[in-house]
């Protein structure tokens, strides 16, 4: 599939955060045809992202994802550490940490640095939209584009559309997913959306399970994966995101709406242990 066919995205994106879910975001926009800068905190991590998405696109070629040479789809990608790297990009998404504080100041400083015309958005998994609109001057041309790991074999994007979100950017966002062969599903701002929502309720559930003694966490696995046809168990899964990305997603959830995502015990454990899942060789399950 050439750029040419699927050109809906814009030609001009930007990544703030180049890491597993940035470096994601920036490779698929790169294989849709946009030119993509992404931009981190130093020379190291922007070196380190860079080969995460060039590994991306290497397997994209070799996959038939792609036509051509690795090579020349990575001329069109360019790292930097300052966010003036975004003053030419038509469409800039944050996809830092999942921490209140560091995402307003990263969403600030992008606005600051993009056009007047340029669009803005967040690929928090959580975290209000609204709230975090309301931090920014220009709120209408800004939303969520929830990204789901990993990135390039996922189909779904969830769009979250705040209260101020204007309808052209709520049109665009429908165009941008469907250039990079996903699906939208669009959800108006609540915490958790519906997907994190879902996914860490039942994936909480299964963590108390495992802590109770109920059953193993390949049991719980099958029992969802057999019975249920879920792709993926919900521990799998928490080992996939990672086990402390999802208990920062349970203690905002739970400071939003009640003690019913109160996250277990043996979580926190496992992340006081650094226990994290496959990013760490070891979670629910074993990766050495």
């Amino acid at each position: 599939m050439s750029a040419h066919d699927k050109q809906q995205v814009p030609e001009r994106v930007g990544v703030l955060g180049g890491g597993r879910m940035g470096a994601g975001i920036a490779h698929a926009f790169l294989i849709s045809g946009a030119a993509v800068t992404v931009v981190e905190v130093d020379d190291d991590a922007a070196q380190a992202a860079r080969a995460r998405i060039e590994k991306d696109i290497r397997a994209s070629v070799e996959r038939g994802k792609i036509s051509g040479e690795a090579d020349e789809w990575a001329k069109k990608l360019e790292t930097a550490t300052d966010a003036s790297a975004f003053a030419d990009r038509q469409l800039v998404i944050e996809a830092v940490p999942e921490i209140w504080d560091l995402k307003v100041e990263s969403l600030r400083r992008a606005e600051s640095n993009v056009g007047e015309n340029s669009w803005l958005a967040t690929n928090t998994s959580s975290m209000s939209v609204d709230g975090l609109a309301e931090t920014l001057e220009r709120p209408e041309r800004f939303c969520g584009l929830h990204f789901f790991n990993p990135v390039p074999a996922s189909k779904l994007v969830e769009v979250v559309v705040g209260k101020k979100t204007s309808e052209e950017l709520q049109g665009h966002t429908q165009e941008w997913v469907a250039g990079l062969n996903k699906t939208p599903v669009t959800v108006h701002d609540a915490p958790g959306f519906a997907s994190s929502r879902l996914g860490i309720a039942l994936s909480l559930e299964a963590i108390r399970m495992v802590e109770e003694g109920v059953a193993s966490p390949e049991d719980i696995d099958h029992a969802m994966t057999l019975g249920y046809k879920h792709p993926v168990g919900p521990l799998a899964l928490t080992d996939i995101v990672g086990v402390d990305v999802r208990l920062d997603i349970a203690e905002y959830l739970e400071s939003k709406l009640g003690s019913r995502f109160s996250p277990p015990q043996l979580m926190r454990d496992m992340v006081e242990r650094g226990e994290l899942g496959k990013k760490t060789g070891k979670g629910f399950y074993s990766y050495e």
